[in-house]
């Protein structure tokens, strides 16, 4: 099996009246976020089960799927290194995740970061000291590496390591694009998951200044009461502050 196999493999799936569907979705139109996607119209779990029966393919095979237009042939090569990490030493696991660092805009829609980036990016740094590669994610101008940096954080959560979702959430917080309000708060909602104290310490010191979305998404499992005690209290202004 090469990549060429895989295409072929999930060219022979591709379904265009789902495909019209995900253009749509996952905002593929001229001037929206993923303008130019081309879409095969496979859900996740097709392009999850080609990639199971692949065996262990080299870089080169890998970077001709991410390199490809249709959006699940990225996908199927993101997996495959997902796939590639669990089984590598800790030499190869280096690799894995330096070559997803190298390739990260290539993961350009928020599907592609968000099941692929925790178990690569998550998973090498989650027993590091040094996660530095994260902030400079974060100070990105590439919106997909953007996410990737506070996304990849989903792995230290679920690890009872709510540090660095914190100060990655504060360092992105004037982000002015919706699809990170939304994984900002996705990501606090998961610390509150795990420990609410954490959550609600954040939330008082920030909630001002976090964008609407985010406020909303974090605070989704607190009691309709606490919503809209939260929902109800005063925002920050950015363009008054811009404005003074």
């Amino acid at each position: 099996m090469n990549a060429d196999f895989i295409l072929q493999e999930l060219l022979s799936v591709a379904n265009p009246e789902k495909a019209l569907f995900l253009s749509g979705f996952f905002k593929t139109d001229k001037g929206q976020y993923a303008e130019g996607d081309v879409m095969l119209g496979i859900l996740v779990p097709m392009t999850r089960d080609i990639v199971k029966r692949c065996p262990k393919l080299p870089f080169s095979e890998i970077s001709i799927l991410l390199d490809s237009p249709y959006h699940e042939a990225r996908l199927a090569g993101l997996l495959l290194l997902c796939k590639q990490y669990k089984k590598a030493d800790t030499q190869e696991q280096k690799e894995i995740y330096d070559f997803y660092l190298q390739n990260a805009q290539k993961a350009n829609n928020w599907d592609l970061v968000d099941v692929t980036c925790k178990d690569v990016v998550g998973l090498y740094l989650l027993d590091k000291t040094d996660r530095s590669d994260l902030y400079r994610l974060a100070e990105s101008n590439n919106l997909w590496e953007q996410r990737i940096a506070i996304v990849s954080t989903w792995t230290f959560i679920k690890h009872d390591q709510f540090e660095d979702t914190l100060a990655l959430a504060v360092k992105l917080i004037h982000h002015p694009h919706d699809l990170m309000h939304k994984a900002i708060g996705w990501m606090l909602r998961e610390v509150g998951k795990k420990d609410r104290d954490t959550l609600v310490a954040f939330l008082e010191f920030y909630y001002q200044k976090l964008p609407r979305t985010s406020l909303r998404y974090a605070i989704e499992h607190f009691s309709p009461e606490e919503r809209a005690k939260y929902m109800a209290k005063p925002l920050f202004s950015y363009a008054l502050q811009k404005k003074n």
